[in-house]
């Protein structure tokens, strides 16, 4: 174990064609976490985010969330330009008015009735493969999806040990307290890196290590099976200075109390689980070297309905954003440096993100045919 192993080449993150592969292999092959259900509150609200190469429509029909291609079956015009909206019962193209109803059928198009051979579904909107789960809509643009329960799901139990105890934290039922949406300069896996190791939180992470102590040996949560960092014996909450937070879940475990939890999910999802609140980030990779994180903090309905003050809670991860990100910038323009072709080396506790540089290589390998 006291062995130094090899990172991935610096190419990995800087080519631009390294970064296109990844998203045919990574992005827009497996499960992607794109939106919170609650963004989509009724009937005919949408959405459109970027997954891989794709702009992907995510909107609300009667009975249920559907996702399609972000394209217009007639000259492929991008149907939605907006990010978020609200239509009352159709999307229409603003080129040539071609319109289709939220379950993605081609309803009204100019002089119709003199294209009798225009079929409506097979002309429809091109779905996606959608799951709900988490309180979040994932969605997966590959012809046969990968298991959902053995890479996303599976991904917390690897990670907790057990896929119920994630469900103690009632994540589905929690409302949204504060959303803050940062744009990284950097790639994708120089920030899922930084999130699965502690390696550095004793150097750029004061406010956490005073509220997770254990952090500063270098080890993070994530490096041991179902183990969850404990609080300082002085800390009353996990909040910038170690202050109460807000009502705790009352459905957690005693043993989850007072405890951090990290789990990655790949390629994109972060969830951070405390006795008070969820804090979940969603990256959306837009170059090899810009990467958009979306985080999110959840408590309970009737915390944010009261109107507590979220502040001290919200600005301790924050803080840990904005200074993991800040060093992730940092690394990126010397991911390209001559001295870094080879790339550089895994310290002990960091060897898990050597499994990481594994799978990557591994998607890469298998990646299919551009298209």
């Amino acid at each position: 174990m006291g062995s130094l192993i090899s990172t991935l080449p610096g190419r990995y993150y800087a080519d631009a064609e390294i970064f296109e592969i990844e998203q045919r292999a990574v992005f827009e092959a497996m499960w992607f976490c794109v939106v919170r259900g609650s963004d989509l509150p009724k009937v005919g609200a949408f959405r459109t985010v970027q997954v891989g190469r794709e702009s992907i429509l995510v909107t609300r029909a009667k009975d249920g969330v559907r996702a399609f291609y972000n394209v217009c079956r007639h000259r492929g015009a991008t149907l939605c330009a907006a990010e978020s909206g609200e239509v009352r019962r159709a999307f229409s193209c603003a080129y040539h008015a071609w319109s289709y109803d939220l379950d993605g059928k081609l309803i009204a198009a100019p002089n119709m009735s003199d294209m009798p051979d225009l079929d409506r579904v097979a002309y429809g909107l091109v779905k996606v493969h959608v799951r709900e789960w988490l309180g979040y809509v994932w969605v997966c643009l590959a012809e046969e999806p990968p298991s959902f329960e053995e890479t996303v799901l599976g991904a917390v139990t690897e990670r907790l040990g057990a896929l119920d105890l994630i469900d103690n934290y009632e994540p589905t039922t929690l409302d949204l307290g504060r959303r803050i949406t940062y744009d990284v300069k950097a790639n994708w896996k120089l920030i899922v890196e930084n999130f699965m190791e502690c390696y550095h939180c004793g150097t750029i992470h004061p406010e956490l290590v005073e509220v997770l102590p254990e952090f500063a040996d270098g080890y993070a949560a994530q490096y041991y099976v179902g183990h969850g960092a404990l609080f300082g014996e002085n800390i009353q909450g996990f909040t910038v200075d170690g202050s109460p937070g807000v009502d705790r879940i009352p459905s957690l475990a005693d043993e989850q109390d007072r405890r951090y939890y990290a789990i990655t999910i790949k390629p994109q999802v972060f969830i951070n689980l405390v006795p008070d609140h969820v804090i979940i980030h969603r990256m959306f990779p837009l170059a090899v070297d810009r990467t958009i994180v979306e985080c999110d903090w959840l408590f309970l309905p009737e915390v944010v309905a009261s109107g507590k003050d979220l502040d001290k809670s919200v600005e301790l991860f924050h803080r840990v954003n904005e200074q993991d990100f800040e060093a992730c910038e940092r690394c990126q323009p010397r991911m390209s440096s001559r001295v870094y072709a080879d790339g550089g080396v895994l310290v002990p506790s960091e060897h898990h993100i050597g499994i990481f540089h594994d799978w990557v290589k591994d998607q890469i390998a298998r990646a299919p045919a551009a298209r």
